[in-house]
């Protein structure tokens, strides 16, 4: 949404929007112009923005549906389009990148846009997560042929674009409260798979290619670090805590990459992206060049602080099975070190349909802190928060609490690695976390 109000923004037009709550990145759309209002009452709304004719609304569907700002433009004949229509409208008449996938898409994409950027071809790009390398959600070229933006599986949104090159980074189930099952979730990717425009290329994981019977019409390859591929990553190694591998695909062979990002999913979310570069005839050097120097994604693997007494790393994950990355590659950079993990449930939904995995993977931190779980949308389910998942690990002295008592809980631990996790507000702790823990090692 916010890289979206930069683009109207940068464009000319008068933008404003509402947000549940203050954050960094609010207060940079405010500093851009960008008019940014935390209350939900219709008054609050500014006279200018009251106009039928001349408004464009633009919302997601993470919203609730008995926002009053919303419903004050949808009961007023307002022309009110989702995220996702707007971003297709955007795609017409431009070559399309659309990553889509459960995990991954904010990395693979930014990591995409990063590497045509460095290799001098001008992109239009709309990526979900504020990238390190350029400070912004949103790229925008004079004269760009070429647009690279998520496919978001969320409300089916990634149907109303119909790509060029799109890559797939795994179908894993989630969002049941919008899918039906994980049969439905796959068939909407087949579709989207469908609607690539003639010539397209899909690049994907091998299983991921066989359960989605992608059909003769469509040219794809498939990548891998675990399993035989077409293109894959090989001789992975672990030097100065950095990964380093060699790049393997029918047009050519990198040896010694330098992975920018932690995490082994990290390698494998380059080779994704490599392989986008060179099929826009990137020099295979300079992308090696550019995959060593790209930093990354904002709430992805951030580590803030790195001493000897404590590692504070804070990261999105939301999903069991980006749980599992996040930690299994924490647990690889510090395998003597304790590790306590900080989690924000999101979603009632997402926590009642994995309930299982949750507690699995959580199970595995050597001290576990749950926060009260985040709503977003939704309205609370009887018996599921945060205190049923907490019981469901089986984990002794799991500890259960509200935002504003974490840092007094933190205090009476003896902390050495601490993840903070979740896509929520749990990123309105860092800062917090940062000054207390800077406060005691001065």
């Amino acid at each position: 949404m916010s890289a979206l109000a930069r683009y109207f923004n940068q464009k000319g037009k008068n933008v404003a929007g509402y947000d549940r709550s203050i954050t960094e990145l609010t207060k940079r759309l405010q500093s851009e112009g960008i008019a940014v209002n935390y209350l939900t009452e219709e008054d609050t709304i500014p006279i200018n923005y009251r106009d039928v004719e001349n408004t464009l609304v633009v919302f997601t569907p993470a919203i609730s549906k008995q926002n009053p700002i919303l419903n004050y433009f949808l009961n007023r004949g307002f022309e009110c389009l989702k995220r996702a229509e707007v971003l297709g409208q955007l795609s017409k008449n431009i070559k399309t990148i659309a990553v889509a996938g459960t995990h991954g898409k904010t990395t693979v994409s930014s990591m995409i846009a990063y590497l045509l950027k460095q290799g001098g071809v001008k992109i239009n790009a709309f990526l979900g997560g504020i990238s390190r390398d350029f400070g912004t959600n949103l790229l925008l070229d004079e004269d760009a042929d070429i647009m690279v933006t998520e496919a978001d599986e969320y409300d089916r949104s990634f149907l109303q674009l119909n790509p060029n090159q799109l890559v797939i980074t795994s179908i894993d189930a989630d969002h049941l409260d919008i899918y039906s099952n994980h049969e439905d979730l796959i068939n909407t990717y087949k579709q989207l798979v469908n609607q690539l425009e003639k010539n397209g290329y899909l690049l994907s994981k091998p299983l991921v290619l066989k359960v989605l019977e992608v059909s003769d019409v469509v040219y794809s390859e498939s990548f891998s670090i675990e399993e035989e591929a077409d293109i894959t990553a090989t001789n992975i190694r672990v030097e100065s805590g950095a990964f380093i591998f060699d790049y393997h695909s029918p047009a050519c062979i990198i040896e010694g990459i330098v992975c920018g990002l932690p995490g082994i999913h990290n390698v494998e979310n380059a080779v994704a992206a490599i392989s986008i570069a060179l099929k826009h005839g990137l020099d295979p050097e300079e992308v090696k060049q550019s995959i060593g120097s790209f930093k990354g994604v904002k709430r992805r693997f951030d580590v803030h602080l790195k001493t000897d007494e404590i590692v504070y790393i804070d990261d999105y994950a939301h999903h069991p099975e980006e749980l599992r990355m996040l930690l299994a590659s924490v647990r690889e950079l510090y395998p003597k070190k304790k590790i306590t993990a900080v989690f924000q449930p999101h979603l009632y939904s997402r926590t009642r349909d994995f309930g299982d995995e949750f507690a699995s993977v959580l199970s595995t931190a050597d001290e576990l802190i749950l926060l009260d779980l985040y709503p977003a949308r939704e309205e609370p389910i009887e018996g599921i928060d945060s205190n049923w998942l907490a019981k469901k690990t089986g984990k002794k002295n799991v500890n259960v609490c509200a935002k504003n008592q974490l840092i007094n809980l933190l205090k009476s631990k003896q902390v050495e690695v601490l993840l903070t996790i979740g896509a929520g507000d749990v990123d309105t702790l860092v800062e917090p976390i940062i000054n207390y823990y800077e406060s005691i090692i001065s």
